[in-house]
């Protein structure tokens, strides 16, 4: 079967073995780029990239796949919280392990979630970063009424612009670079940010952007940390004085009421302009090597490519 494994500085199309051993078995319909996979081809990777997958498994059965794998036997796997699991860096897909952009690929059953009504398999790759800004929200404790900002406006900021609004949220603040962030921010429900805020969701992870967050946040209200950062460069000092909380969020989990990732799919399939916005193109995984190269050039305007094997 065909696979995009990293092949530094790019990405190759080979030839890998079809998957064997335990959990089930999916045919890969859509998977799509990560700013993550760039920096893992940058960091030397040579695994099969692809966390963001979408597809169906051997019955028919439409599903996207949570990417975050845990040990499934440890005390906060067996509480649904795989993404805290010790054994996660070990089965980093694409980094550690090989990931799913492939034309076949086999996961844990936990792993799977099946897709609601309303949600296709072609757009169902991007429920995996969707959960991601979900998480953050949920951990900062998102509720209607409340006045959330988002510093960031890559893929993961807009979907926390369009997880804030699903949650309720009226007042959504963003501050993304480019212009058409900007336009589908404001399609989304969001606007530029003004004022104090009581969640702030940092999606860029760069210095500045956590520093303008803990600006944003109003005194008391939380700062809930999506981007990796390579810095100790704490906003130290902005932070003491008003008691902002900082909140790191880390991939997505189940919960009380849930799952993340369930959460994050229905949401989509609730409102299809979120996928629509977001998919700015499509290649088949032949043309991986091109996909890549659009992925990673800010001037084509690209949020999140999907391969489509």
């Amino acid at each position: 079967m065909r696979a995009v494994r990293s092949a530094p500085p790019g990405v190759e199309v080979v030839d890998v073995d079809e998957p064997e051993g335990p959990g089930a078995l999916v045919r890969i319909r859509s998977a799509s780029i990560c700013a993550s996979d760039l920096g893992y081809i940058a960091a030397g990777s040579r695994f099969v990239l692809g966390h963001e997958l979408a597809g169906t498994t051997e019955d028919g059965t439409a599903v996207t796949i949570e990417a975050i794998f845990g040990c499934g036997a440890c005390d906060l796997c067996e509480q649904g919280l795989r993404n805290l699991c010790a054994t996660t860096a070990t089965t980093a897909l694409g980094v550690t392990v090989d990931g799913g952009m492939s034309e076949w690929y086999r996961v844990p059953e936990t792993a799977l979630v099946p897709l609601p009504k309303g949600l296709p398999v072609a757009d169902a790759s991007l429920v995996e970063p969707a959960a991601v800004s979900w998480h953050a929200l949920r951990l900062c404790g998102v509720v209607p009424g409340m006045r959330v900002a988002v510093v960031g406006g890559g893929a993961l900021g807009l979907l926390a612009v369009a997880g804030a609004r699903a949650m309720g949220v009226d007042e959504i603040g963003l501050e993304a670079r480019y212009p058409h962030q900007i336009a589908i921010g404001e399609a989304l429900g969001a606007r530029a940010a003004e004022g104090a805020y009581d969640v702030v969701i940092e999606a860029a992870g760069s210095e500045s952007a956590l520093a303008r967050s803990a600006e944003l946040a109003r005194p008391g209200g939380s700062v809930g940390i999506l981007g990796l950062h390579h810095t100790n460069a704490w906003p130290f000092h902005t932070v003491f004085l008003k008691e902002v909380r900082l909140v790191p969020s880390i991939g997505y989990c189940s919960h009380e009421r849930g799952r993340d990732f369930a959460d994050a799919a229905a949401m989509l399939a609730a409102d299809p302009a979120i996928g629509e916005a977001l998919i700015t193109h499509r290649f088949p995984l032949e043309d991986a090597p091109e996909a890549f190269r659009v992925a990673a050039d800010k001037t084509t305007g690209a949020l999140r490519v999907v391969l489509e094997p």
